[in-house]
């Protein structure tokens, strides 16, 4: 069955706007483990076995078990034994979800390519399924290769809260206008936490994206390969960045899409972000000015279109409506799905019909848009997309804003997003509560001695905005980096179907031609 564009578009999260969880780029507090091979040598000689793939998980966000690819070559799926502590090898285990696809093309094969779709905390094992159409022609000399991270699906998932609980924490208001309203919030965000700790305790620890880098190379070794082969999209480009740093000299070719900004902390980060789906609004809006009558929102110019906007918000914050079911559309849910349908131009309509919708007091819509980035099914069950996006991000990143210290900072967000600040500036306290310290201020992503890597931005990207791949090529270092821009509109490029983009990149990935750094494609 293919993909719809909205299936498409939960698949490429990004790394901290999933903020109905109260999480806003709040990453490893494990050991640091030794490079040497020896310490590994017994994970680095494991054979898999590799079976068909069974119907995804329920922390995977379930469903049916992936069909086979046009030509009938079949989905395998696998697991790969990894130490819970690299700093200790020779202690706790877990397991780590793997799928493959094999190259169309045995003769010409150059390796193993493993994709990351970005989260932190989307699955693999149920991306790739998804996204392979897109990918046939780099199956011709690849095979396609994904994987749950730790933490996430399969392996080693960290859970938190009943469905229940969870419908009833993501209804919350994550906006406060007054002190009861905080001590609500601080309380919810206090019970999640305790809630992770409790139910996942073990882990929490161990899953941030330095640990998830040498889980990659660990990969590498196991399915044979001498050097990395990397698609990584939004939070994959950062996981790439510290892969890349721990081990520039397995580096093959590698693309990173929709790219983080390696210098962002949690404020940065978050500021970036309600400028970059600010950005998209406008855009949105401009849209629905230049069609006219055709566009059912009330207002002629986009400042009307986006004071409509506000004005529905603040009025479910007085009071929500119908939603689907018994549940309610609430005003931070509104925002929620608002950002989830800003992912992609594909999406537009769907905001459109979910805004002009909620006027006449139908939120159903745009509370689906929600529920699709709060990793909850249509039956009331929730995959632990945004448990893991809470626990990475908040044992990758040391800062912890309290309430008071996000509410200082509100006044800066408003200014720069007059729909998404509030939502954003809160946000910062996501990690308050956690229960893990953080790792960094910002990950380092230097690379002396890497091959090149294509590092492509969008210019209309709302959830990590164009200026991150100048900042990435920078952060790599000389001859590393390769910018290239597509001058349009979502949230990754090569799976938007330009022609330009795909070319670059296949060119790259299959035959090795590095495009000039600079390179555009509209």
């Amino acid at each position: 069955m293919p993909i719809s564009a909205a299936q498409r578009a939960v698949l490429l999260t990004a790394t901290t706007v999933l903020l109905a969880a109260g999480v806003a780029g709040c990453s490893d507090s494990g050991g640091t483990a030794s490079d040497s091979p020896t310490d590994l040598a017994g994970f680095a000689t494991q054979e898999l076995e590799w079976a068909a793939c069974p119907p995804p998980s329920a922390a995977e966000g379930g469903g049916t078990a992936p069909s086979p690819l046009p030509g009938g070559t079949a989905w395998e799926c696998s697991f790969m034994d990894a130490p819970l502590d690299y700093a200790d090898p020779g202690g706790e285990t877990i397991e780590l979800a793997l799928i493959r696809a094999r190259t169309s093309n045995p003769d010409q094969r150059i390796g193993s390519m493993i994709y990351n779709f970005g989260g932190p905390g989307g699955s693999g094992v149920t991306g790739l399924p998804s996204f392979a159409p897109d990918y046939e022609k780099l199956r011709t000399r690849y095979d396609l290769v994904s994987f749950d991270p730790r933490g996430v699906g399969r392996s080693a998932d960290v859970q938190c809260l009943t469905d229940k609980e969870l419908d009833a924490y993501y209804a919350m208001d994550f906006t406060p206008d007054d002190a009861p309203e905080e001590r609500t919030l601080s309380d919810g965000q206090k019970k999640y936490a305790a809630g992770c700790e409790k139910e996942s305790g073990a882990v929490l620890p161990h899953v941030g994206t330095e640990n998830a880098a040498r889980d990659l190379d660990l990969m590498r070794q196991v399915l044979g390969d001498d050097k990395l082969h990397y698609f990584g999209i939004s939070y994959g480009t950062q996981l790439g960045g510290v892969y890349a740093h721990l081990f520039p000299e397995n580096v093959g070719r590698a693309l990173f899409d929709a790219v983080v900004d390696p210098n962002s902390g949690t404020e940065a980060g978050a500021l970036g972000q309600a400028q970059g789906f600010q950005l998209a609004l406008d855009n949105f809006a401009k849209d629905c000015v230049a069609r006219g009558d055709a566009c059912t929102l009330p207002g002629s110019t986009v400042a009307e279109i986006e004071s409509f906007i506000i004005g529905l918000l603040d009025e479910l914050d007085e009071k929500p409506i119908a939603g689907i079911g018994d549940r309610k559309l609430t005003q931070t849910q509104a925002t929620n799905g608002i950002a989830q349908a800003l992912y992609s131009k594909e999406f537009w309509q769907y905001l459109e019909q979910g805004l002009d919708s909620a006027e006449g007091g139908d939120g159903a819509l745009l509370l689906a848009l929600s529920d699709s980035m709060n990793g909850r099914d249509q039956n009331g069950s929730y995959s632990n997309i945004q448990a893991a996006n809470a626990a990475i991000n908040c044992v990758d990143f040391k800062e912890r804003y309290t309430l008071g210290q996000a509410k200082e900072q509100l006044p800066e967000f408003q200014k720069t997003s007059a729909v998404f600040g509030d939502y954003m500036g809160w946000a910062l306290s996501g990690c308050s509560q956690w229960p893990v310290p953080g790792a960094w201020e910002h990950p380092d992503v230097s690379a002396p001695g890497s091959a090149p890597i294509l590092v492509l931005g969008t210019t209309g990207d709302p959830a990590t905005p164009y200026a991150g791949t100048r900042a990435m090529v920078d952060a790599l270092g000389e001859g590393v980096g390769v910018e290239l821009t597509y001058e349009g509109e979502g949230h990754g490029a090569y799976n938007g179907g330009n022609a330009c983009v795909q070319n670059t990149v296949n060119a790259y990935f299959l035959d090795g031609k590095v495009p000039a750094s600079g390179t555009i494609c509209k």
